[in-house]
């Protein structure tokens, strides 16, 4: 069961409804820009309204960005930075094509606001009037993005991170001791040390598996050690989680996961260290649906375990398909790959024909696995097929490549290894007519290729 561990590690971060702020990865028009770029953009004018909008949501104090940008000040201090990564499009992190899918939040910078953060840094960043400047955003949900939760989780201790060394999984078991079923709308997860935390996965165990793992844990430090991303037991569901990048939401109205009583509540933090002792103790927020939903939320994993990339093969590739027995309402989807893959892209094919696009990656990059809910659901009959495609570089040409000289690689848990899903979050337009698709589903999950 080791390889459905890593599937559901490395792929519930979507599941819980977020939304994400991001940019075009589109390359820009010069001769465009040249015309609607200002000569002498300044602060006042042209820059303010750009970075509230787009960057404060993450730079501002005690959110995850590593400097704030609040005000004219800080964003002339990090002025050479800012157009420098927007320019390259690492910032905002927002990795869809534009044009092929329709999300929410999508935080794209136009080529003309990319070209106007260049202009204003290399003239200095001039500030212009004063009393022009727009006001920064407020955020009314205080502490937390959706404002008051209903239930706040977090381990009973602090964690103890070491210096150096590899990675940490660690597994944090908490109680919930519900009476009666909770339905889950969204979390918001709270890195206690965003210098470390690389990101955070809600599980659920109904069975009190973790109970007896983190009894045996003999280290003294709260919860328990995980391997290669894994929990160390098959979940019974997960709620999603938080990566950098990812910002709380809500789930589609009348939707939700479950909670059902009794179940612990695993939260597992991916560590990175930083060089010198560190301590953390992240904090979740859960909000709930005031009756049951219309709809529980479900999670459809496309795998594909066959990878198997010759070292130099520089376009690698692979595709795996899935039908849909059933009327479902598409919601939201997340592209995993890890550091080979250059291109993802997914879309669907309806029984009478007809293509509708659902997301498409085409710069890949490890560090920002975001998941893209659609701005509206999408109804797809019993019998479409959901197709996955993907290209992975095992070339010495690819910066990201880990083996020098390049090797050949195949599924594995570690980020050395590689993998291919697209995990896709959906709800049954008729739930009275779904046994038979779960067991199917349940059981094609659980029946790993021979290779």
């Amino acid at each position: 069961m080791k390889w459905t561990l890593a599937i559901l590690a490395v792929t519930t971060v979507m599941s819980a409804g977020f939304v994400t702020t991001g940019a075009s990865l589109e390359a820009p028009a010069p001769a465009k820009q040249a015309n609607s770029v200002p000569l002498k953009p300044t602060y006042a004018t042209n820059v303010a309204k750009i970075i509230n909008d787009r960057c404060v949501q993450c730079h501002r104090p005690g959110e995850v960005g590593p400097f704030s940008l609040v005000n004219f000040e800080d964003a002339k201090k990090w002025s050479k930075m800012i157009a420098a990564t927007t320019s390259s499009r690492r910032m905002p992190p927002w990795k869809a094509k534009e044009g092929y899918g329709s999300f929410k939040h999508e935080n794209r910078l136009s080529e003309t606001e990319i070209a106007t953060l260049k202009v204003w840094a290399d003239q200095g960043a001039p500030r212009g009037e004063r009393s022009k400047e727009p006001k920064p955003p407020t955020f009314s949900g205080g502490e937390w993005t959706l404002g008051k939760p209903d239930v706040i989780i977090e381990p009973d201790r602090a964690y103890n991170l070491a210096p150096e060394g590899e990675d940490v999984y660690r597994n944090f078991v908490i109680p919930t001791n519900f009476t009666e079923p909770r339905f889950v709308t969204a979390i918001d997860v709270k890195p206690g040390n965003s210098k470390v935390v690389h990101h955070v996965i809600m599980f659920l165990d109904q069975r009190g598996a973790s109970d007896k793992l983190a009894a045996a844990s003999k280290d003294g430090q709260p919860g328990y050690l995980g391997q290669g991303g894994g929990v160390g037991f098959a979940p019974s569901g997960s709620l999603g989680g938080w990566a950098p990048g990812i910002r709380a939401g809500h789930l589609s109205p009348g939707t939700a996961y479950r909670i059902n009583p009794g179940t612990r509540l695993v939260m597992q933090v991916h560590y990175h260290k930083s060089g010198k002792p560190e301590t953390d103790k992240t904090r979740v927020a859960m909000y709930f649906a005031k009756e049951a939903p219309k709809r529980e939320m479900k999670l459809n994993w496309i795998f594909n375990f066959g990878v198997n990339i010759p070292a130099g093969e520089k376009a690698y590739k692979m595709r795996k398909e899935y039908v849909y027995r059933e009327d479902v309402t598409i919601h939201q989807t997340m592209p995993h790959m890890h550091l080979l893959g250059r291109d993802m892209k997914s879309w669907f094919e309806l029984p009478d024909g007809t293509i509708k696009p659902l997301v498409h990656v085409d710069d890949w990059d490890f560090n920002w696995q975001l998941n893209y809910a659609l701005k509206e659901p999408l109804k797809l009959p019993k019998g479409t097929k959901q197709i996955v495609e993907a290209i992975y570089d095992n070339s010495s040409d690819n910066p990201h490549n880990p083996n020098n000289p390049p090797k050949r690689v195949t599924w594995g848990e570690e980020s050395t290894d590689e993998m291919f899903l697209m995990v896709t979050a959906y709800t049954f337009d008729n739930p009275d007519a779904t046994a038979n698709t779960r067991r199917t589903r349940l059981q094609s999950l659980l029946q790993r290729p021979r290779r």
